[in-house]
């Protein structure tokens, strides 16, 4: 998802909310609703407490993915960092191979992120960063064999698997998302509280505050649940939390 398609969700809700708030009303006044009528009834009360419920799971759910991916890009420049050091354990002529490829290797896991939200692009440098992986064990390998020592093999080796582990779940956790149909029907049951509000109101005199305040609110919640869901598109970003592998980077010159 681009931030396009966020706005358009945003102000097609906001939108609807005006739109179905006035179908609503005009309904009721049609029907010569009564001024006693209560407000909220049973119906209303279900269906906005379904809106509620919606709103509270799906921004539950983002929040927790959002810190997913806060803690996986720690993780991720952890266990690079970690391979890196490890190198030192290596037989220099190894070192001098591996280096310069551990240098190429972060700049292209940089990149994936920096290219967000042009997925095509993402694709191509994560293609590239596991044809690098797959030169690194392949080179990291041979040089374990070389120096004949179990115990450097093990750190070593244990350290390039996590390195190399880590980019699948943050590739898995970066396609995590709700079903489309989830949002579908936080928008529809929206506009279904909409219709009933407006229409439980239509003997009141209409007041503009509590209608523009009712489908602002509506809109901003939405927006925020999207910003964080897709927190490389909006106001939401993990810039700050990219930069360690910047930094990382930037001790390996």
């Amino acid at each position: 998802m681009n931030i396009a398609l966020v706005v358009l969700f945003v102000v097609a809700l906001f939108g609807g909310v005006l739109l179905f708030l006035e179908i609503g009303r005009w309904i009721g006044r049609r029907g010569n609703v009564p001024e006693e009528t209560p407000s909220l009834g049973a119906l209303e009360g279900a269906v906005f407490g379904l809106m509620g419920l919606l709103v509270a799971f799906t921004f539950s759910g983002a929040a927790a993915r959002f810190d997913t991916k806060r803690e996986l890009v720690v993780k991720e420049a952890n266990a690079i960092g970690t391979a890196w050091l490890r190198l030192d354990l290596l037989p220099d002529s190894a070192q001098q191979r591996l280096r310069p490829e551990f240098r190429n290797y972060v700049d292209e896991r940089i990149a994936v992120y920096r290219s967000i939200p042009d997925l095509a692009a993402a694709r191509l440098h994560i293609d590239r960063g596991a044809a690098m992986q797959n030169r690194i064990w392949s080179q990291a390998v041979a040089a374990c064999r070389d120096a004949g020592s179990p115990a450097t093999t093990s750190l070593v080796i244990s350290s390039f698997n996590d390195m190399i582990d880590i980019t699948t779940t943050r590739t898995v956790a970066l396609q995590t998302h709700p079903p489309a149909i989830i949002f579908m029907l936080l928008f529809g049951v929206a506009l279904a509280s909409s219709l009933l509000a407006g229409y439980g109101n239509a003997a009141k005199p209409r007041s503009w505050i509590h209608i523009l305040g009712f489908a602002a609110v509506l809109a901003i919640t939405a927006y925020i649940i999207l910003d964080l869901e897709y927190p490389r598109i909006g106001v939401i970003r993990l810039d700050a939390v990219d930069q360690l592998l910047a930094q990382l980077r930037q001790t390996m010159n």
